[in-house]
């Protein structure tokens, strides 16, 4: 078997050239001839510019069928597409560009807005993402290209381009294919050097291990692309199946969501906790808590035909043809995975790290368990670093050919997380069950010490407050030796429950005062502070926790 990821993606352009690839939220639909047609292209202008492979291309924009049009082009080329999030403020989008020491740069036009090209003087040639204009270039040739490509494009190509025309770039496996920008929950942004093993690895485990994914299925993009959880599984796997991604182009709302589950129909949805937990949250458990409904779910029999129904709803919300939900990016909160299970929703949980591009284990939800984050994927090895690795946390440590080749000009960093026999540190708490499956505990960055020695998990309080109906995010920091609770109230559950502005922090001191009931006396909360706007968040929505440390 050709272990390149880019054969993959060949052979996958060339068997589906006349289905749907990409299409913008009501807006243009490229075939997977189209989206070849534009691949090549862009190769013209690379080809102007002399951008050689292994150089790297900056892309920063909101999600898009051009985005991807870019990804794919600069990859394809052998170029690296160095992917960087447009929520990211100007001055982290200067720096990265400038320390992966890029030429060029795809932008989306609401990212440009706040940028300023004196901040990023070794960018030659700057492409907008939306029509793929070009706003600046050193180059003339690359200008008159831009003025009119299909003139130069026809001169290539006078007899036609088929799918004879598509013929990437040989890979070969410790090649560097992706530089990824973390911005990290504990740290500032990484580098990540994704190498061509880990793409392969990462899309042939989805390809063997998802296989009710078909070609011509629909997909909806919901999560960034510049993060490897939704590029590897929302993007390279629909690409390599032959599938129709779906971009809703800017943030969705719950309505906007629904419409395009109910248009497109897909099979797999890829989700991070925070979208699922609205859902139930929000409309299930309020309509549950409602009586009658509240009074009947006691009853063994009544409970299970209320069961069946809210399944049905929920089945019928996300497009009706749904076969599973993977949740990955963050720990799914407990109460509303122990509901799913209890009505036999089809989810799962998976476990990676964008060092691992991003895969490190998963399990089909029909024998997921509970709690855990499934078992590890192929080509990848997980131990625990404990005594008694079934019951005594200890942090996870995997090794495979998913694992980065490290961060980009950072050795310092590399060696801290990776050990010299290819053992990397992801910095989770964790224990393995007999059989393979992953629970994890916490960070070993995050955890608290006690001051008894005990060990804190603030994400386990977290999840026990985030339960509350008026709290719509927590964070569990230390001050002086005490635990404190950041609040952000949901001030959508607050206007339907008719509170005042005033009534607010009485409410959730009333809550804590009944979440400390049920915590051990070394976690009890001490400080309630309340906030105005939410945590500021990675990509994969992680809170970036250091910023609210004292």
């Amino acid at each position: 078997m050709d272990n390149r990821f880019l054969a993959i993606i060949e052979d996958s352009i060339k068997n589906n050239w006349d289905l749907p690839a990409l299409s913008d939220y009501n807006g243009q639909t490229y075939k997977y001839k189209d989206f070849a047609h534009k691949i090549a292209e862009l190769h013209l202008i690379f080809d102007s510019l002399n951008i050689q492979k292994g150089n790297t291309v900056a892309i920063c924009g909101r999600n898009m069928a051009n985005w991807v049009v870019s990804f794919f082009a600069t990859i394809s080329y052998g170029a690296v597409p160095t992917t960087i999030l447009h929520d990211f403020d100007s001055q982290s989008i200067h720096n990265i560009i400038n320390h992966s020491e890029a030429k060029f740069l795809f932008v989306g036009e609401y990212v440009w807005e706040k940028l300023d090209p004196k901040e990023m003087p070794a960018v030659e040639t700057i492409i907008l993402i939306d029509d793929f204009s070009i706003i600046k270039s050193r180059s003339e040739q690359t200008i008159e290209i831009g003025s009119d490509t299909n003139l130069v494009f026809n001169k290539k190509y006078p007899d036609g381009f088929s799918p004879d025309d598509v013929k990437y770039h040989k890979e070969k496996p410790e090649e560097l294919a992706v530089l990824n920008y973390t911005s990290g929950t504990t740290s500032t942004p990484k580098g990540v050097m994704i190498p061509y093993r880990s793409l392969w690895s990462n899309t042939r485990f989805a390809i063997d291990m998802i296989p009710f994914v078909k070609r011509g299925d629909g997909f909806v993009s919901m999560l960034p692309m510049a993060h490897m959880y939704g590029l590897a599984f929302e993007i390279l796997l629909s690409i390599a199946k032959g599938c129709h991604i779906n971009f809703l182009t800017r943030v969705p709302s719950p309505q906007i969501i629904v419409e395009a589950f109910a248009k497109v129909k897909p099979t797999l949805i890829i989700a991070v906790p925070l979208i699922i937990e609205k859902i139930i949250k929000n409309k299930v458990f309020v309509e549950l808590d409602k009586q009658p409904v509240k009074t009947l779910i006691k009853l063994p029999f009544i409970k299970q035909v209320i069961y069946k129904k809210v399944l049905n709803k929920l089945m019928a919300t996300f497009g009706g043809n749904l076969v599973e939900v993977v949740i990955g990016g963050a720990a799914l909160n407990k109460e509303v995975g122990d509901f799913l299970t209890k009505i036999k929703f089809p989810y799962t949980v998976g476990y990676g790290m964008t060092e691992c591009g991003p895969l490190i284990s998963y399990e089909y939800w029909e024998t997921y368990r509970p709690t855990s984050c499934g078992k590890p994927v192929d080509r990848m090895s997980v131990k625990i670093d404990s005594s008694d690795r079934e019951n005594i946390s200890g942090e996870i440590m995997v090794k495979g050919d998913n694992v980065m080749l490290g961060y980009f000009k950072n050795p310092e960093e590399t060696e801290k997380v990776i050990e010299n026999d290819g053992w990397l540190h992801t910095g989770d708490l964790g224990v393995i069950d007999k059989d393979g499956h992953i629970y994890i505990k916490g960070r070993s960055k995050t955890m608290i010490l006690g001051g008894s020695g005990q060990n804190i998990y603030p994400e386990e309080i977290e999840g026990l407050l985030n339960n509350y109906p008026y709290v719509l995010e927590s964070l569990i920091i230390e001050e002086e030796g005490k635990l404190v609770a950041l609040i952000v109230p949901d001030q959508d559950q607050i206007k339907k429950g008719n509170i005042k502005q005033s009534q607010i922090e009485s409410i959730f001191q009333n809550e804590i005062k009944n979440l400390n009931k049920r915590l051990p006396s070394y976690s009890q909360i001490t400080k309630v502070n309340i906030r105005d706007e939410e945590f500021e968040k990675t990509p994969k929505r992680s809170i970036r926790r250091f910023l609210y440390q004292k």
